[in-house]
């Protein structure tokens, strides 16, 4: 592979990509600046009072952008059926790292919650990480499921239980919920029986409940969800600022830099609650722009999947649809008050390492699965033009 494929942007052969891989590589850089915009803006007030220097979140999110983007084009240049292949091994080192983390006095605890593990001053999310290798691995397994014995389904499927057991104890339940979600679509485009989604998602739905009946926080911020109003400067806080900063932002926003909310009302503006500043500084006309975003997205992620001859690369495309903007819609129904209050980051927008690293490797997927679609036509026309010419000769 030429190193200069691994430079952040650069890529001297991208004209005789696909459109759609042309217009995804592009849209992603386009979701991943404005991310870098708001966070800017979101946290630094918050940077100049923890640590005394505005820049500091912004400066470290650029290095997991650099760490991100060479993923990005590693992903890209790489064949899709060597990382389907690896993804096993990935998915394995991934789900070791989750039961570290629930080792006493091994994982790192931020704010209740035990989901990070420390290696000197980096500190990484296994579950953030988890979901490329998780979309990978459940494609791979429900696109030859016809063809596997029930002893290998039953244990991968004993091992994906296990990842969403895992990040349900840390305790993390939005994004057990997001990655059952990801796994439960991937199946269902993949046409497993009905009888097998429908127990999958009673099973999913029977241990959210027993997680919400277990821990306490859980049901008050559900029940909070319901009225925040009702206990303004407690269960309810979160939310209620939330929602006078997206009030705020009104049609066109306060303008860039300009939000009131973010300055110590909010709390962890840059993080879980960044779209409730981004709707205040750019207002409803921001929200129709990346919510435009986010369609178009889907619609290329759609057509990259309905255009892709292995069931596979279909479900690969899909489960990067479901984790990206799934994920995103989930963020953004929490921050205006149309969803329970979670622990999910905006994908490409929220401080964080191994949400960026895992967002990027993701999006890297999906333009992969558009740039082989595309080789293989150039490759059936090559062949029908040898046809055409033995015939005529």
């Amino acid at each position: 592979m030429d190193l200069r494929y691994l430079i952040p942007f650069f890529d001297p052969k991208v004209q005789t990509w696909a459109i759609e891989a042309r217009l995804l590589r592009w849209l992603t850089f386009i979701w991943l600046c404005i991310g870098l915009v708001i966070l800017f803006s979101a946290s630094y007030a918050s940077a100049a009072t923890e640590y005394g220097d505005g820049l500091y979140f912004f400066k470290r999110q650029l290095i997991w952008v650099l760490v991100g983007m060479v993923g990005f084009n590693v992903v890209v240049y790489t064949p899709l059926s060597a990382i389907l292949q690896s993804a096993k091994v990935g998915l394995i080192l991934i789900l070791t790292l989750l039961l570290i983390t629930l080792i006493p006095g091994v994982g790192t605890t931020i704010n209740g919650a035990t989901r990070w593990i420390s290696l000197g001053p980096v500190i990484i999310q296994p579950s953030e990480l988890m979901k490329p290798f998780l979309v990978l691995q459940a494609a791979y397994l429900f696109s030859k499921w016809n063809r596997l014995s029930w002893l290998v389904r039953i244990t991968w499927l004993s091992i994906f239980s296990l990842v969403l057991g895992s990040i349900l104890l840390q305790p993390n339940l939005s994004t057990t919920a997001l990655c059952g979600i990801i796994i439960w679509f991937i199946a269902f485009a993949a046409g497993l029986p009905y009888f097998y989604l429908g127990g999958i998602a009673l099973a999913g739905f029977l241990l959210a409940t027993i997680s919400v009946s277990i821990n306490d926080y859980q049901r008050r911020r559900i029940l909070s969800f319901t009225n925040p109003w009702a206990d303004a400067m407690g269960d309810g806080y979160q939310l209620v600022q939330s929602l006078l900063a997206v009030a705020s932002g009104d049609i066109w926003g306060r303008g860039f830099g300009l939000s009131q909310q973010k300055l110590h009302f909010l709390p962890i503006p840059y993080s879980d609650f960044i779209f409730s500043v981004y709707a205040e500084e750019f207002g409803f006309v921001g929200a129709l722009v990346l919510f435009l975003l986010l369609t178009v997205y889907s619609i290329l992620a759609l057509k990259v999947a309905f255009k892709a001859r292995l069931m596979e690369h279909q479900l690969v495309a899909i489960g990067v649809m479901i984790a990206l903007v799934g994920q995103s819609l989930l963020n953004i129904g929490v921050a205006t008050g149309a969803l329970p209050t979670t622990g999910l980051p905006l994908p490409l927008f929220s401080y964080g390492g191994s949400s960026m690293i895992g967002s990027l490797l993701l999006a890297g997927l999906l333009v992969r699965v558009a740039r082989e679609e595309n080789q293989a036509e150039v490759l059936i026309l090559k062949e029908r033009r040898l046809r055409r010419r033995h015939y005529v000769q």
